[in-house]
């Protein structure tokens, strides 16, 4: 007969080493209070997973209006630069353009029909197309207007008692329009010590009393 195994099966369990789950399960708390414990521990951590969510996401939200306004301002400052470039050539056409005034303004009068003088003024026609092209116009003659420093540059003074004090006597060079502002104001030559202007005028007649101004 085969001898049967010392111990019983419970002693042979109570020998047998747990497991890592075991030991796990029986250290869990499973009491009421344990239970509720763990539940407002886990609601922490959730508040605390959203409120750095919301943080992540407002930084974010942050950086992309950042980026949006240095972009914005980026193109804006090119599209300034691009401007500027731009305004410089045209000015240094407009040079040309005065060359091609002068040029055709003395031509000799037997010469005007010539094919020569007929292949100037083809080039300054191009030329002109070229700058309307770019939103460049002439402005209004300055000649016989009121001095106006937005629109004049006066580069001398000439007495006259034709026309009022201030007024525009000959417009040395054209002015130039780009679009609704000046691009190079008309250089002028103004008049000085001529007749009073309306507003003078009108401040003597209303005032017929007064000493007359004494000019030098």
């Amino acid at each position: 007969m085969r001898d049967r195994p010392n111990g019983s099966p419970e002693d042979a369990g109570a020998r047998r080493h747990k497991t890592r789950a075991e030991e796990r399960i029986e250290a869990l708390d499973t009491s009421a209070a344990g239970l509720a414990a763990e539940l407002e521990e886990l609601r922490g951590r959730a508040a605390a997973a959203e409120q750095e969510a919301a943080e992540n996401k407002a930084a974010w939200q942050r950086s992309a209006a950042d980026f949006a306004n240095y972009r914005r301002r980026t193109d804006q400052q090119r599209e300034e630069e691009l401007g500027l470039a731009n305004e410089v050539l045209l000015l240094k056409l407009l040079m040309i353009a005065d060359d091609f005034d002068r040029a055709v303004a003395h031509v000799p009068p037997e010469q005007r029909d010539s094919a020569w003088v007929e292949g100037i003024a083809a080039i300054d026609r191009k030329l002109r197309a070229l700058l309307e092209s770019e939103g460049v116009t002439q402005a209004e003659s300055a000649a016989g207007r009121p001095f106006d420093p937005r629109e004049h540059e006066a580069i001398s003074y000439e007495e006259s008692s034709e026309v009022p004090e201030g007024t525009v006597l000959r417009e040395l060079a054209r002015g130039y329009r780009i679009r609704d502002r000046i691009l190079r104001p008309s250089l002028v030559s103004v008049g000085k010590g001529g007749m009073p202007t309306t507003s003078e005028t009108t401040q003597t007649n209303s005032n017929p009393g007064a000493a007359p101004d004494d000019r030098e």
